[in-house]
């Protein structure tokens, strides 16, 4: 598998990351923490997205701290069939400081291998939720849904986050999301407080399981919550 690529941060990246290392350290208060993977489509036109998500994955280790923590693999696909992932980190200011050296280049999405990835990584050990951040998907529904459907088997929702109103997406995401035992959500490019919002609910999902997602106030939370199937 590819790794990351590095780039100079530019000042504004620069700035963010000094702001992160000043927040206080996340101290679980469990022994496990719970694990989640960040997949976030990086094909052309997606550099604004990125950006935005980048400056909100503190979100999540925030989110958790009471919960036992969290660790985070970030994911994305990019260019001619590049795909890559980090280790699972616990540390924002890591996981921040690779997302800023990774730069959006055009090409295909690549959905499928991105579930295909999740599902090898918690046949290893279990993930707790995959979230996928994107706003097109370029592929046939079918594959991309079985692979889904085996990762709901193995216990790991996904969560589609869907920015923009492409309807074919939003279908193949809605069922991607069904079939897995998630949800779909859409966001705004132009409301970061809404992508924050449901970042925030799936990380307190993956370290807490659902209980703790039924405590947790907002507007994500609770459309989240309501899609989940009833439990067994």
């Amino acid at each position: 598998m590819s790794q990351l690529p590095t780039k100079p941060a530019n000042p504004a990246v620069a700035a963010f990351l000094r702001k992160v290392e000043a927040m206080p350290a996340v101290r679980p208060t469990s022994a496990r923490r719970g694990r989640l993977i960040f997949a976030v489509d990086a094909t052309a036109s997606r550099q604004p997205a990125w950006d935005r998500a980048c400056h909100l994955q503190a979100e999540m280790f925030q989110a958790t701290r009471d919960l036992g923590g969290l660790s985070v693999q970030l994911a994305y696909w990019r260019g001619y069939q590049e795909f890559a992932a980090t280790p699972f980190l616990t540390d924002t200011m890591e996981l921040a400081r690779r997302m800023s050296g990774v730069t959006v280049l055009g090409g295909q999405t690549q959905v499928l291998r991105c579930l295909e990835h999740a599902l090898n990584e918690t046949k290893r050990e279990k993930v707790n939720a995959l979230v996928l951040v994107g706003d097109a998907l370029e592929e046939a529904v079918d594959p991309a849904c079985h692979a889904a459907g085996q990762l709901g088997l193995h216990g790991t929702p996904v969560f589609c986050f869907q920015e923009g109103g492409d309807r074919a997406a939003e279908m193949g995401f809605r069922q991607i999301a069904k079939v897995s035992g998630g949800a779909w959500a859409p966001f705004d490019a132009g409301s970061a407080e809404a992508l924050r919002d449901l970042l925030r609910a799936v990380a307190v999902f993956a370290a807490g399981g659902r209980a703790a997602l039924t405590r947790l106030p907002g507007r994500g939370a609770r459309a989240i919550a309501g899609q989940l199937p009833a439990p067994r």
